[in-house]
């Protein structure tokens, strides 16, 4: 009996039932067969010739998404350098068909000749012949758009919006921001450059060069299938760039623009008003201000400057290239009677009372070194001596103590070394000893320099940056702080990242009672009837200060010479240092006036009062309105020893935002 089942288990169904399958499955294989022979068929035989040709002429191009580099703003988050799209023209090498014609067409477009462009291209090798060239960083639109209606005329020719740095207030702070410029050659071979490619944007000079590891940005990349005439076909693949981060400085924008045009409302005779002034909270070491003239638009930099302009820069004979701030050394003159009061005081070789009788001259052996007030100051003690910069007192005073305590206590005040604000080319000044002379000069230490040394004349130099730290010491009670440029890090989008704090380097060898000495002395200087100082007095503020004049060249040079006839480089130089309140300092502002022509007093504390004043006016509720507190007559100001020879020697969003629109509106 057949029942189906064969020992419980279903029975395959007979020999028939195997055959139909079989038969099934071939049929299946057969067309199977057929379908892959047909579109072989129509690729090779019909499509061929047409599918070889776009083979042929398909690529792909990789192109490089540069990142926009981080803003820089003001410590009130005010713009001070940004991105800003700009519109670009490349070549890659290894795409371009004929270079005669590429090159003579684009000449005409950029109004640039077409041997020129051809020298930028070169014959590159290897990689690099896929690499674009720039031809123009910041094109003007119009060119722009003629040159993307003849680009597929011109096989290899690219036009891009690409990143263009952007310095909103152009001249200021110029030295402080710095410069951007393209990665070069020696630059490439350093392992810190590793990651770099050529033709890259990386900072050259200032903040744009120390910041560079967080203002740069992530660029980003996009892989495209595009025909023989560049024409992108497809989009592979795509990274979006990551923008650099954003800096937040110590810096006031206020104080430096109010700064900076003080300097210009000078004698229109001072060279493009040369100078440098240091604005810094002596109880941080922020940095308010930083001004360094005469100055330079780093927007000329932005996108690759001229060569008649680098050569303007680096010819003109007041390098306005150099950061006086933190590299001019200079004699800090009557600036450095206050450290040498406190030497005196520290050492116990006089004390504040103790009067010395000035007759308007010194006599040290057969040398006799004259004070500026030729009359003399009669009996002085240290607070009348400081008031009234009196010579004799400091020449006996710097004899008393001698040239190694005077530099050992200049040292503990900051000057002599780099202060460490971290910006490439600060110099460390120079505070004489009687080693250094002998190793430098192979000569002995004789007395009578130790007399020009202790008004700070001879061989002393310091730089601005120096004195606005030691004038900060005396403020704050003697901690000697480093220099702080940047207040925060931040993302591009504005979340913190780390918050600088300040930094203390050491404390200064004297008390603070003795400190107070001196302040009481400087408080004399710009409060006093007869301070030399009187005209950085700003109303309803006790303000502590100190003058200073340094030559430039003998006297004997120009003691024939009206001072109108005195050579502008001749002329000498002035100063002032001050810090207000004086009870409870806030702000310490260092002040140099290069070839003056005139004191301290007289030239360089205008200048500290007009960003004293501005300060004050942001922080202090305002003042009713008071008559001019300067007396008629003020006293005439010293010349620091005229006998002695001195040594001169939320934006970054908006921006990202725009930045893309504007891309995706080009492609």
């Amino acid at each position: 009996m057949n029942s189906g089942f064969n020992d419980g288990r279903l029975s395959p169904g007979g020999p028939h039932g195997v055959e139909s399958r079989i038969g099934i499955i071939a049929f299946l294989v057969i067309v199977a067969f057929l379908i892959f022979i047909g579109r072989l068929f129509q690729l090779q035989i019909v499509e061929g010739a047409d599918l070889r040709s776009r083979s042929e002429q398909n690529f792909v191009r990789t192109v490089r998404l540069e990142a926009p580099r981080g803003d820089i703003v003001d410590r009130e988050g005010r713009m001070l350098a940004t991105t800003r799209p700009a519109y670009r023209v490349e070549v890659i090498p290894n795409e371009i068909h004929d270079g005669d014609t590429t090159f003579r067409a684009l000449g005409q477009i950029l109004a640039e000749p077409a041997s020129e462009l051809s020298t930028k291209v070169g014959a590159p090798r290897g990689r690099k012949r896929f690499q674009p060239v720039l031809l123009r960083g910041d094109l003007e639109y119009e060119r722009f758009a003629q040159v993307e209606s003849h680009r597929y005329a011109l096989p290899g020719v690219v036009t891009t919006i690409g990143p263009r740095r952007l310095y909103a207030e152009e001249a200021m702070a110029a030295h402080l921001l710095g410069t951007i410029g393209q990665v070069g050659t020696r630059q490439l071979a350093l392992p810190q450059f590793s990651d770099y490619v050529s033709g890259e944007v990386v900072g050259q000079f200032g903040l744009e060069a120390k910041l560079e590891a967080h203002l740069r940005g992530r660029a980003g990349g996009r892989n495209m299938v595009v025909d023989v005439a560049g024409r992108e076909i497809e989009l592979l693949e795509e990274i979006k760039p990551v923008p650099g981060g954003r800096v937040v400085l110590n810096l006031d924008a206020d104080l430096q623009r109010v700064a900076e045009q003080a300097y210009r409302s000078l004698d229109p005779e001072v060279p493009d008003h040369m100078g440098s002034l240091i604005a810094m909270d002596p109880n941080n070491g922020e940095v308010l201000a930083l001004v360094s003239l005469p100055s330079f638009n780093p927007n000329s930099f932005a996108g690759g400057i001229d060569s008649a302009t680098w050569d303007q820069l680096t010819s003109d004979p007041w390098k306005p290239l150099s950061n006086r701030a933190i590299s001019g050394e200079y004699s800090p003159g009557s600036t450095y009677k206050a450290v040498v009061a406190a030497a005196g005081l520290a050492e116990k070789v006089i004390d504040r009372q103790e009067q010395i009788y000035c007759p308007g001259h010194y006599r040290l052996g057969r040398r006799v070194y004259r004070c500026w007030k030729r009359g003399g100051h009669g009996d002085v003690n240290m607070a009348a001596a400081l008031k009234g910069s009196c010579d004799v007192y400091f020449y006996d005073l710097g004899v008393r103590l001698g040239i190694d305590r005077i530099a050992r206590y200049a040292f503990g005040f900051g000057l002599g070394r780099a202060t460490g604000i971290g910006l490439s080319g600060e110099r460390s000044g120079l505070i004489p000893t009687r080693a250094w002379k002998k190793k430098a000069k192979k000569e002995d230490w004789i007395k009578g320099e130790t007399v020009s040394a202790a008004i700070g004349q001879g061989y002393n130099l310091t730089t601005p940056i120096q004195l606005a730290v030691a004038y900060s010491a005396i403020a704050n009670g003697g901690r000697v702080l480093r220099p702080q440029l940047v207040r925060r890090y931040e993302t591009w989008d504005g979340q913190v990242i780390s918050i600088e704090t300040p930094q203390e380097i050491s404390r200064v060898p004297v008390s603070r009672e003795i400190l107070q000495v001196v302040t009481d002395g400087l408080i004399a200087v710009v409060q006093g009837e007869e301070g030399t100082g009187g005209r950085a007095r700003v109303p309803g503020i006790t303000v502590a200060g100190k003058s200073g004049t340094t030559q430039v060249v003998s006297l004997d040079l120009v003691k024939d010479m009206e001072p109108e006839e005195v050579p502008v480089r001749y002329r000498d130089h002035a100063l002032f240092a001050a810090f207000a309140p004086a009870g409870a300092p806030e702000i310490v502002v260092v002040a140099l006036v290069q070839h003056a022509g005139a004191g301290g007093g007289t030239v360089a504390a205008p200048i500290v009062q007009k960003v004293l004043a501005r300060y004050f006016e942001k922080t202090r509720p305002p003042e009713p309105k008071v008559d001019d507190p300067l007396a008629p007559q003020l006293p005439a100001e010293p010349a620091d020893d005229a006998e002695i020879d001195t040594r001169v020697t939320d934006a970054a969003a908006a921006r990202a935002s725009q930045f893309a629109q504007v891309r995706e509106a080009a492609e």
